[in-house]
């Protein structure tokens, strides 16, 4: 006779969670950037045939959480930005949590949290809001949704676009490279840190002075080289 695995023990996806994901992603892509996502970059970005897209596009379209027509790209309905927030809300409060009370670094968060987020009662999602303060950024810089589902973001430049000579805080490090973001960490290079971009080369990458914690601006801190893979995937608070 077989013994059923205990429920708390299974990480299968079921039809939930996955319409969860393509939710989460769909407004993932346009959160820092306008271009739309069409069902090809959403294929490559979640690893699946498009036909799946398509196929998940049509349910989620008839359950009202996404525009879609075929060969135009996918928009979220209001209903479905709602959904996709309470995904984000879960996967960003447990990166901090796991950051800031289980001794993760923030390198070795994204793939845990893509489990827990599916998973969580909103009991202990509550409890842990409570226990880190009600934090609004997650380890990496990305807003965290109130339980509302309203955000507070701030305007932001993406490094690559950023001229020779702009200063800035940085705002938000993608966190799609852990590797990236050990090098990061180990140069010092975190979301608050400023920066000021000393030289740039569109295929070589970035050199920029990184304020020391008794600097009062990025003038007097480290150089330090950014790759061009870095330089798309860190943002810095837009000059005024």
């Amino acid at each position: 006779m077989s013994i059923p695995e205990p429920v708390a023990r299974r990480t299968q996806p079921n039809a939930d969670s996955a319409a969860e994901d393509y939710l989460k992603t769909i407004y993932h892509h346009t959160e820092w950037q306008s271009a739309p996502v069409t069902p090809s970059v959403l294929a490559a970005t979640m690893g699946v045939a498009p036909s799946s897209v398509t196929e998940m596009a049509k349910k989620l379209s008839a359950a009202g959480l996404v525009n879609y027509e075929p060969y135009k790209p996918l928009t979220l309905t209001p209903e479905g930005t709602a959904r996709a927030r309470g995904v984000i809300r879960r996967h960003r409060l447990i990166e901090t949590w796991l950051v800031d009370e289980m001794g993760y670094d923030w390198h070795e968060v994204h793939d845990e949290a893509e489990v827990l987020e599916h998973s969580i009662s909103d009991r202990l999602l509550d409890a842990i809001d409570s226990r880190l303060g009600h934090p609004t950024r997650d380890p990496h810089g990305d807003p965290i949704p109130s339980a509302d589902g309203s955000v507070e973001n701030s305007p932001a430049l993406l490094l690559s676009q950023a001229a020779v000579g702009t200063s800035g805080m940085v705002v938000r490090i993608s966190d799609r490279d852990p590797s990236l973001l050990l090098s990061l960490a180990a140069a010092g290079i975190r979301p608050s840190t400023t920066l000021s971009v000393v030289s740039r080369d569109a295929s070589a990458g970035f050199i920029v002075r990184v304020a020391g914690a008794s600097d009062s601006d990025a003038g007097g801190g480290p150089l330090v080289p950014v790759s061009a893979s870095g330089g798309s995937s860190i943002w810095i608070s837009a000059p005024a």
